[in-house]
């Protein structure tokens, strides 16, 4: 699916308040009346585009913490109100959205686990359908770009077009750093096929801990992100929900004013001529690239009929596990990361895998 053509409101267009980037603040969940108030008061001052806080959490075990429910409402309005900052919230299904729509809720977003499911997206559509409401679509938990892009889709064919997105990682099986692997590819390649949507980063829900939050931070905006959704509570190791991943107002203060903006472009003369040589150089060395690698598939299709001969799978499990180690081995004393050359021999695995299989299932001529 390519998506094309679709026309988007600039952020700076959706009436909220934004200085250099676009700022979400706010605790994972509202727990009391106290606590969002004094969120709230922690966080003013420091440009929020929007305060957010969970009213409605949709929990892995049903005896955590799911939120306080609608009653959260009236907290949120009244820090609206005292501290004259937008709020938002995550809405799950068709009641949430009236509700918010009801108190005149600023921004909505789907959450991750929602995002997965169309028919809950298409429910939360229908039901913000002739509104001007904000959404913000959070990445589906798998990394699945066509569920994102699809629910993107159905919230502009209900007439919405202040529409964006959140990257908030991806569920992985392999062993990361993070609590949720952050995948760049996807989002770059959703913000390549809709240049004109909106993008924020989660990186409280990418780390799981408070202390990796600014390094994610810092890499999103090097990446052009439009803005930053930052989980922060008045005592994080008391939090109902996420407790790691949450910060103090004056951590996100200070972590705030620490963060360095980028841009795509410069005047400099000099800049431009360096950087034109260097491409040149990028260019030569991706031809390259791509004649090994079709050279490589020319011999793993040559293996494919050595193995059909034999009568001998495509799939070699221990040549496979041997390729990880030497690759991962020899890219780590070249200083490549190890996420990168698995990820990059994994595809090239696959691809060998394909042109043997094709070779293996042909019939003889």
């Amino acid at each position: 699916m390519y998506i094309k053509n679709l026309s988007f409101v600039p952020l700076r267009e959706w009436g909220l308040p934004m200085g250099d980037i676009f700022l979400s603040a706010g605790p994972c969940s509202a727990e009391s009346e106290k606590q969002v108030l004094d969120v709230a008061k922690g966080i003013a001052g420091c440009g929020i585009s929007f305060m957010r806080a969970g009213l409605w959490k949709p929990r892995t075990h049903p005896s955590s913490f799911e939120g306080v429910g609608i009653k959260g409402l009236k907290w949120l309005v009244r820090a609206r109100e005292e501290y004259n900052q937008p709020i938002g919230i995550e809405v799950a299904n068709p009641k949430h959205v009236e509700a918010c729509l009801e108190h005149k809720v600023d921004v909505v977003w789907i959450g991750a686990r929602t995002t997965t499911n169309p028919f809950a997206v298409q429910a939360l559509a229908d039901a913000l359908k002739g509104t001007d409401q904000p959404v913000f679509v959070k990445n589906p938990i798998c990394p699945d770009l066509g569920l994102w892009l699809g629910a993107i889709e159905r919230l502009y064919n209900m007439g919405l077009r202040k529409i964006g997105v959140i990257h908030r990682g991806f569920s992985t099986s392999r062993k990361v750093l993070y609590r949720f692997a952050p995948n760049w590819k996807i989002p770059i390649e959703l913000k390549r096929r809709l240049p004109d949507v909106p993008i924020l980063c989660d990186p409280s829900h990418i780390c799981g801990k408070a202390e990796l939050i600014f390094s994610i931070a810092q890499e999103a905006l090097d990446l052009l992100f439009d803005g930053l959704m930052i989980e922060v509570h008045v005592d994080p190791a008391k939090a109902l929900s996420d407790a790691k991943q949450q910060i103090k107002p004056e951590e996100f203060s200070s972590l705030i004013n620490r963060l360095k903006l980028k841009t795509e472009l410069s005047d400099d003369g000099k800049f431009h001529t360096r950087m034109k040589e260097l491409r040149l150089e990028v260019d030569l060395i991706d031809s390259h690239f791509i004649e090994l690698l079709c050279k490589r598939m020319e011999i793993a299709s040559e293996m494919g009929e050595l193995k059909r001969k034999y009568n001998i799978s495509p799939l070699q499990p221990h040549r496979w596990e041997d390729i990880v180690v030497s690759r991962l081995d020899a890219g780590k004393k070249k200083d490549l990361s190890e996420e990168f050359v698995f990820q990059l021999f994994e595809a090239i695995h696959e691809e060998a895998i394909r042109h043997q299989a094709e070779v293996a299932v042909s019939l003889p001529k």
